[in-house]
């Protein structure tokens, strides 16, 4: 096999006397589950086949910009090739300054005097679409001012055409897949939507309209805020204001934004500003996108976000983003949930029914790729990337072919967790994304959620998962009181200050008795088995206790014993029940009214009968034996006892 970086090598030499030739081109011419089946795939079929229909025949590229953006498709490309393609940088020397002048006057059809009372003389960012200056108008407000590179649509449509010719030679000898060409065009499709500043402030806006909770337009920026306001307008994201009037489709004139950049310590320090707390806020916004709404920031790297003196988060840049259907959104957190549960068929159906997996591939095979890569103990990190790392090799080896709404996903979650490691190098995105996901799933009476919340809780076969539920049970029951009216710590390193990762106790009472219901109709059948037959595990392993209790010099086997597995799953039982005890206080009304429409239901009584009559005949002559051992144990105790007296006595 020919070496990977050569030929990447050989391929960024073709460019580049492609290169040459437009200049001169210019100026010439099987598996059952409690749970039900799986969702067809008929619509992610129909969702590819008509994004291959509208981009199968657009243009290319742009240079090293479409490399970085191919090294997020190891669907398309063998893992070794996007490793090297994610290396590359842009390295675009910024424009002249009066070239961006005569744009400005160009596209805006007055001359630059009248419309900024001063301008900087260079840049204050550069990147290979555009750069910003900062301005002021004359009525005074400060603004930036974000101008197009010249030529960009010319360049984007003959970089188009390059990637045409050697497309084929990419396919022959890196071994790309088939579909490289369309993947590459609706990477084009977004660049072209980037060098459209009318477009992105028009998503500018809409972003702020989903996810800007209020605006900071009145604050006192003379006043220094303290700790507690901070925390006050944590939940708050910042979009600059758009200024219509003065932005075309190649110069967008926005709000200036004071911030400070995520990668500068020492003025965060400054700004008595809490890093975990700047994460969460984050985390919060970017899981919102992408499993609640849909509209995302497909790249919000640390050049695109800053924290403001408040402790809010600044977003720039929407030129790049996504905007994907729900049915995707439901795919997202069951896949989620599959790979937490270690899930590997599972995981296998989802890639089926999203579209990932064409037709004809086994799916017990991806299944076992999967279960295999999850068993590799030197590849089970939690982030985000390290994921990926699992994933990638299964993806190339069974032909995967990514939307490219989940393409986007990638480079944004990857984006996410390259900015928060900035911040926490420690952070892992599955594990703080946990909290979201779970009150997504509370939250959301839709039947598809409810669907994979079981999953969660519950097993294929129907057994339960009591380490899950012990857990959830954990997070909803010590969720802060929301009673006390006192500001909060400043100090403190709270690891939800912002609230959001609370939950809804009626939303809480509404999962819990769609669950029971489950439960205990006929689709519930193996789960009810399943829970009778830990019920009647538990109750046994707490009467030998009692047993072992009540018999002399068996202290060590005990200890032995209460080691056990068995003992692990009723310590777990008993102290999840402690927990909903627990979740039961915070809002007892509630859940003494469900329990109340619960306990009037046939079903419910006749699997109370069911547990009392199992337990009766399991355990009707266990409770002579231990009635009997723990009275000779007390008569052993009183002979001794007397003994001893006797012979004080003499």
């Amino acid at each position: 096999m020919e070496d990977p970086l050569v030929l990447l090598e050989v391929f960024y030499h073709s460019i580049i006397v492609v290169l040459h030739l437009r200049i001169l081109c210019r100026f010439s011419t099987g598996f059952t589950s409690v749970h039900g089946e799986s969702p067809s795939a008929e619509y992610a079929r129909l969702r590819k086949e008509s994004l291959e229909s509208k981009f199968g025949n657009a243009l290319g590229s742009y240079g090293k910009s479409l490399g970085q953006a191919l090294s997020t498709r190891p669907d398309i490309l063998p893992p070794v090739y996007c490793q090297e393609l994610a290396k590359l940088q842009d390295q675009i020397p910024p424009f002249p300054t009066h070239i961006a002048i005569k744009s400005i006057e160009t596209q805006l059809g007055v001359p630059i005097s009248q419309i900024f009372a001063d301008i900087s003389p260079e840049p204050i960012a550069a990147a290979s679409l555009g750069q910003v200056y900062k301005a002021h108008l004359h009525s005074g407000e400060l603004v930036a001012v974000k101008v197009q590179r010249p030529g960009m649509s010319l360049s984007l449509t003959l970089d188009a055409l390059l990637f045409q010719m050697i497309g084929g030679q990419l396919k022959r000898f890196a071994k790309a897949r088939k579909d490289l060409l369309v993947a590459v065009n609706e990477m084009v499709r977004h660049m072209f939507d980037e060098i459209d500043y009318v477009l992105e402030g028009r998503n500018a806006e809409r972003f702020a309209s989903l996810y800007s909770s209020c605006s900071c337009d009145d604050e006192d920026t003379n006043k220094r805020p303290t700790a507690w306001e901070k925390t006050k307008t944590a939940n708050n994201v910042k979009v600059p204001k758009i200024y219509w009037d003065l932005t075309r489709s190649a110069v967008l004139t926005m709000e200036w934004v004071d911030g400070i950049k995520l990668t500068d310590e020492i003025s965060l320090k400054k700004a008595c500003l809490n890093r975990r707390d700047l994460i969460d806020q984050g985390l919060y916004c970017s899981l919102r996108q992408l499993l609640e709404v849909g509209f995302f920031h497909a790249d919000p790297h640390p050049g695109n976000l800053v924290a403001t003196d408040y402790g809010s988060l600044a977003y720039f840049d929407f030129g790049m983003m996504g905007d994907i259907p729900r049915h995707y959104r439901v795919g997202l957190i069951q896949m989620l949930v599959h790979f937490v549960n270690r899930d590997s068929l599972g995981l296998a159906k989802d890639f089926l029914s999203l579209g990932f997996i064409p037709e004809g591939v086994n799916i017990h095979s991806v299944s076992d790729a999967l279960q295999a890569s999850f068993r590799d103990g030197t590849r089970q990190s939690q982030d985000f990337q390290g994921i990926m790392n699992q994933l990638y090799d299964v993806m190339y080896e069974f032909n995967f072919s990514l939307p490219p709404d989940y393409a986007l996903v990638i480079r944004s979650l990857g984006s996410l967790e390259g900015t928060a490691k900035v911040l926490d190098p420690d952070f892992q995105v599955i594990e703080s994304a946990y909290p979201f996901v779970i009150g997504r799933l509370l939250a959301d009476p839709n039947p598809d959620m409810r669907k994979i919340l079981r999953e969660l809780l519950i097993r294929n076969n129907g057994s339960i998962r009591w380490n899950r539920l012990e857990r959830l049970m954990a997070a909803i029951s010590e969720q802060p009181s929301k009673s006390s009216g006192e500001p909060p710590n400043a100090e403190e390193n709270s690891s939800s200050p912002l609230g959001w990762k609370s939950f809804d106790m009626r939303a809480v009472v509404a999962a819990t008795e769609d669950l029971l219901q489950f439960i205990l109709s006929e689709k519930g059948l193996r789960v009810r088995v399943f829970l009778l037959r830990d019920i009647i595990k538990a109750t046994d392993v707490l009467m030998q206790d009692k047993v072992v209790e009540c018999i002399p010099n068996e202290k060590l086997e005990a200890r032995e014993t209460s080691e056990s597995e068995e003992h692990s799953k009723v310590a777990r039982i008993f102290d999840g029940f402690q927990y909903l005890c627990e979740a039961v206080k915070l809002a007892p009304e509630v859940w003494t009214a469900m329990l109340m429409r619960m306990a009037v239901k046939p079903e419910v009584h006749k699997f109370i009968f069911d547990i009392i009559s199992a337990l009766f005949m399991r355990f009707s002559h266990k409770l002579t034996e231990t009635s009997w051992v723990c009275i000779s144990r007390f008569l052993h105790k009183l002979v001794k006892t007397c003994s001893s007296d006797e012979l004080s006595h003499r």
